[in-house]
């Protein structure tokens, strides 16, 4: 992550507009606070692309394209990087962020950001229409920048993956495994899933409910997992297997088979208690 950053914050110096995708079920979770700091030091617009948005709850996606915005220097739009439709909007949408970029002599260059398995070099592939970039399930499929030639007047610049060194707040970490931008060797997915449990219980129990047959209002975040072991026969040696259950229940979220499902909105973000780091900072300028 390091190296990438150094490579990433050197090319920016040649980059005219910086894309950065996000995941639209956890838009602000999955914002690298480095790619705010690189693209603000180089003065660059930025357009911020609302992926997955067939995952995401249309309500809340709504409300994060009203905050982003507002922001400067930012067009925010929602849409699906696999839909070549979608896709084919982002140069044009680059090219009124910067308009005195259009034609040969003068190319737009686009470097396309953002944290592990967002969709990044999906994107890349529809605007191309060929897989001229690695696309995996798993996060950190992209190991380098990658240069490539979109038309005689734009050029495509391919990141790495990067997550920041430290994340502040847990439920941020939380949130990001959730929704797969974490590897899964770097998490407990039981203890995941009973977040995504909580989290499905406070906005949208009746998608367990369908789901699984369940009575959410019975439940806590664990009591959840147990119920998806239970309906599902997740037994290992006679005891009930909540590592399968887990999985099949971060697996329902993430393909979408609950439904179209925000874990994050402008409201519940802003109403979140501060981070240690962030209170620290706070306490250091009053």
């Amino acid at each position: 992550m390091a190296s990438a950053r150094k490579e990433t914050g050197k090319a920016m110096e040649f980059v005219d507009v910086v894309v950065e995708v996000v995941d639209a079920r956890i838009p602000e979770a999955s914002c690298n606070p480095m790619i705010h700091e690189l693209r603000r030091f180089r003065q660059r617009p930025c357009l911020k692309i609302l992926n997955k948005v067939d995952l995401a709850d249309p309500a809340a996606t709504q409300a994060w394209l009203n905050h982003y915005n507002r922001q400067p220097g930012v067009r925010a739009v929602a849409l699906s990087c696999k839909n070549f439709a979608d896709a084919a909007r982002v140069p044009k949408l680059c090219q009124q962020l910067a308009p005195h970029r259009s034609d040969s002599l003068k190319p737009l260059r686009i470097m396309i950001m953002g944290i592990p398995n967002v969709g990044k070099s999906t994107l890349m592939n529809s605007l191309l229409k060929r897989r001229a970039a690695k696309v995996g399930d798993e996060p950190a499929v992209t190991k380098a920048l990658q240069r490539i030639p979109l038309s005689p007047s734009v050029t495509l610049i391919d990141s790495p993956g990067m997550l920041w060194p430290k994340i502040a707040h847990p439920e941020d970490g939380l949130l990001l495994a959730a929704v797969h931008a974490v590897g899964r060797n770097a998490v407990i997915e039981e203890e995941v899933a009973e977040f995504l449990a909580h989290q499905l219980l406070a906005r949208y129990p009746a998608a367990l409910a369908k789901r699984y047959g369940i009575r959410p209002a019975e439940l806590d975040g664990m009591g959840v997992v147990e119920a998806v072991a239970a309906k599902r026969g997740c037994i290992l040696r006679g005891e009930i297997d909540l590592e399968k259950a887990a999985l099949i229940l971060l697996t329902d979220y993430r393909n979408g088979t609950l439904g179209r499902i925000s874990l994050e909105t402008p409201e519940t973000r802003q109403a979140r208690a501060p981070a240690p780091a962030e209170t620290a900072q706070e306490d250091a300028t009053t």
